[in-house]
């Protein structure tokens, strides 16, 4: 089984910043692209940013430039910096992952539970 679990959501002010992380475990053997998705209410989930196994970056227009996504693929990790935050980004976000699980021969996609982010005074 192939769990991920976020983690860095809460409160913020606005212009400020968090760091979230999703870290993947299990009987992994190899994982792709890993990405970030937000949801507000009533809407549907969106990409944020996507990074490779290589690290090629993929961002949504509304966040370039302040939103940083990388990963440490010995710890199958990813994380998501998002700097100068806005109100209008408190929603909650999910970390999805690209995984070939040991004992399979096709990938899967997995999303974790999701954290949420809110940014207010």
């Amino acid at each position: 089984q192939v769990q991920l679990v976020e983690s860095g959501g809460g409160l913020v002010q606005p212009g400020g910043s968090l760091r979230l992380s999703c870290a993947a475990s299990g009987r992994i053997s190899s994982i792709n692209a890993m990405g970030w998705y937000r949801q507000a209410p009533g809407k549907q989930r969106e990409l944020v940013a996507s990074i490779t196994s290589d690290g090629t970056t993929n961002y949504a227009d509304p966040v370039k430039g302040r939103f940083t996504i990388s990963r440490d693929n010995a710890k199958n990790t990813v994380y998501l910096q998002m700097n100068s935050l806005k109100p209008e980004e408190t929603v909650d976000y999910y970390c999805d992952a690209d995984v070939l699980a040991y004992g399979r021969t096709v990938r899967y996609n997995y999303w974790g539970q999701g954290t949420q982010v809110t940014v207010s005074s």
